[in-house]
């Protein structure tokens, strides 16, 4: 057996490494730049367009060209992982990301702010699978990885709100510019900490040849589906360049299936997916960030235009649900991941999420924000907190160290997905509500500027029921299937018993995820 995975003292428990948690905490920093940029940068948008020239319809693009890169090129981002080292892919990841946001910061024109958006796409799609595999590797102790992959859920699941506060203080402080130049220093610190502490484990790269059809299916498989997605929102779902991109993520998605089950070296080993415990994971966190991206954007535009909220106080209102988030993550999921099935957090977390976004329905003109929306917005942070958790150690349930960087990617392509369906599918229901309500209430003779107002919350209420649905949805998944005991029910578990490395030579590995 081989000792560099699995250093053994009269145990199958590996010798921890002695630089984890210093690792954790520049893992953890650069998680939050990746995830909060993709909330900060939508504060500040609107500045960004006027300064910058941008036509109203172009400006989708700023959010939109980071989407297709990230989303499109993660599954090879993981592979390169795998492949190359995750802890240099996370290193190199880390400084285009830095180049990339220096770039859009110094952007003269909208062509240098859509370039740089794509390029912290592809960066950001080779740091975060990376960052994700690392925990999987370096924490093996099953209460240890409890609390590091609560400290990574809360950061996943809570950065985004993050993003709104910081991106409401830096643009009404300094100027929009500066949503971009923050993740410099953002990512000069966690890449100087990675190098000097990160220590990976020795013998857990997947030397396989890269599957280039893997890659350019995979690749134009993911754009194809988030450009459909994100295209619906502002163009229609009948509209023929929405309903061609669907068509073309369809095929191109099951031409990689196919490939996948056929190459010797693939980019995505169907055992990867193959696994229930896994697959249930995938599916119900990307329901649940749907659910959960929908509802930042309808909020942050109920604060904004209908309560008059600044951009500062609007990031400040939603600070309530990143303390329920962080709360759920540490104090509660990671309390009783090592106590009690992954499933009876995750279930029951969806739901008391849902009960949050249950609340959230009874929006109107003159909802108070204490009464209403502050529960609301804990329950929400609590329940998401909960569940991401579980679900992010569950991401790389008992998978070979070889396949850890895959792994990883594909729970970050389910939340990335998630979000794109999420603002397309909420958006498209809210703006259908709106419509509706306001040609039932034409005739009433309200004033026009209140009548749209009530519309427009009309809509948000609509969507949010369905964001409810969907959440509810993500618990029957999660507890149906998910079936996997606490950790330490069983014995340690290996990905199967061996796992091949680069030299062909068969490695036990004992890595105590999750057991059966």
């Amino acid at each position: 057996m081989s000792k560099t995975l699995s250093q053994t003292v009269g145990t199958d428990s590996p010798v921890p490494d002695p630089g984890r948690w210093k690792a954790l905490a520049f893992i953890a920093l650069a998680q939050l730049m990746v995830v909060l940029d993709a909330t900060i940068v939508n504060i500040a948008l609107p500045s960004a367009q006027a300064d910058l020239g941008i036509s109203e319809g172009n400006k989708q693009w700023v959010i939109t060209a980071y989407a297709l890169a990230f989303g499109g090129l993660l599954l090879f981002g993981g592979r390169i992982a795998d492949l190359w080292g995750r802890k240099r892919t996370f290193v190199v990841g880390l400084a285009g990301f830095a180049l990339a946001s220096a770039l859009g910061g110094a952007a003269t024109g909208q062509a240098m702010m859509f370039g740089s958006r794509a390029l912290q796409g592809v960066f950001g799609a080779l740091l975060a699978p990376a960052a994700l595999s690392l925990l999987a590797v370096m924490f093996t102790d099953a209460k240890e990885r409890a609390k590091a992959f609560g400290i990574y859920g809360a950061i996943a699941g809570g950065g985004g709100a993050v993003g709104l506060l910081l991106g409401g203080f830096l643009t009404d402080s300094l100027n929009w510019r500066w949503t971009f130049f923050v993740n410099i220093p953002f990512a000069v610190i966690a890449a100087a900490g990675a190098y000097f502490v990160i220590r990976e484990p020795s013998g857990s790269r997947n030397r396989s040849p890269l599957d280039i059809p893997g890659v350019v299916l995979s690749t134009l498989g993911l754009v194809s589906l988030v450009y459909g997605f994100t295209r619906a929102e502002s163009s229609g779902w009948s509209d023929a360049l929405t309903v061609g991109s669907f068509v073309a993520a369809v095929v191109l998605l099951l031409a990689f299936v196919v490939t996948e089950s056929k190459v010797a070296s693939p980019l995505l080993p169907l055992r990867v997916l193959a696994d229930r415990n896994r697959g249930g994971v995938y599916l119900s966190l990307g329901l649940a960030i749907i659910a959960m991206f929908g509802l930042f954007l309808f909020l942050t535009y109920y604060l904004q235009v209908v309560k008059g909220y600044s951009p500062l106080k609007t990031g400040f209102a939603f600070l309530p649900m990143v303390v329920g988030m962080i709360t759920g993550s540490t104090q509660i999921g990671a309390r009783l991941m090592t106590r009690v099935p992954p499933r009876l957090l995750m279930g029951p977390g969806f739901l008391v999420a849902a009960t949050g976004m249950l609340l959230l329905t009874q929006l109107d003109l003159d909802t108070s924000y204490a009464a209403v929306i502050l529960p609301g917005m804990v329950l929400l942070g609590l329940g998401m907190g909960t569940s991401f958790m579980p679900a992010m150690s569950l991401s790389t349930h008992g998978i070979e160290p070889r396949d850890a960087g895959v792994a990883s990617a594909m729970v970050n392509t389910s939340q990335q997905v998630g979000g794109a369906i999420g603002t397309a599918l909420l958006n498209t229901i809210a703006a259908g509500a709106t419509t509706a309500y306001l040609t039932d209430h034409a005739a009433d003779g309200a004033n026009p500027k209140t009548l749209a107002l009530q519309g427009m919350v009309a809509g948000f209420t609509s969507a949010i029921w369905w964001a409810v649905g969907i959440l509810v949805v993500a618990a029957g998944i999660a507890v149906t299937l998910i079936n996997t005991g606490r950790p330490g029910s069983g014995g340690p578990v290996g990905g199967g018993g061996g796992a091949k490395g680069a030299e062909g030579v068969e490695d036990e590995v004992h890595i105590p995820v999750i057991a059966h």
